[in-house]
């Protein structure tokens, strides 16, 4: 299994930017996929996912009402759609998918899910 992301870059406050995660080697079909930030010395903090069944969606207060997550099963890829960027949500982003029998509202630990991806950098001036 292997989670991709791309979209990162560089971008003026107020910018957006969409986030992607491509999954080969798994579908998403009713897991939880979450998006994680980190900045340099800092842990990694969860700030939004997805139930891949019913599309439910949560957010950390930091980002909802300015972030959206959403998947096209299609493309087996889910988006991080980020408008209003901050200089403080400057970052490398992950995707993690498959959180098991926990429930998606719970998707703040990296290391609860059982796929992660590699990480894109987001930097924002």
């Amino acid at each position: 299994v292997q989670l991709v992301e791309s979209g990162g870059g560089s971008v003026q406050a107020g910018g957006s930017l969409r986030l992607s995660c491509v999954a080969s080697g798994y579908t998403y079909h009713g897991g939880c996929v979450g998006w994680f930030r980190q900045v340099q010395g800092k842990e990694r903090e969860g700030i939004a996912a997805i139930n891949t069944g019913n599309s439910n969606t949560y957010y950390d207060d930091s980002v909802r009402g300015r972030f959206a997550v959403s998947l096209d099963a299609a493309r087996n890829t889910v988006y991080l759609r980020m408008n209003g960027l901050k200089p403080a949500d400057t970052a490398t982003y992950y995707c993690a998918a498959d959180l098991g029998p926990m429930s998606c509202g719970s998707f703040y630990h990296f290391t609860d899910y059982l796929y992660g991806g590699q990480g894109t950098q987001v930097t924002v001036s």
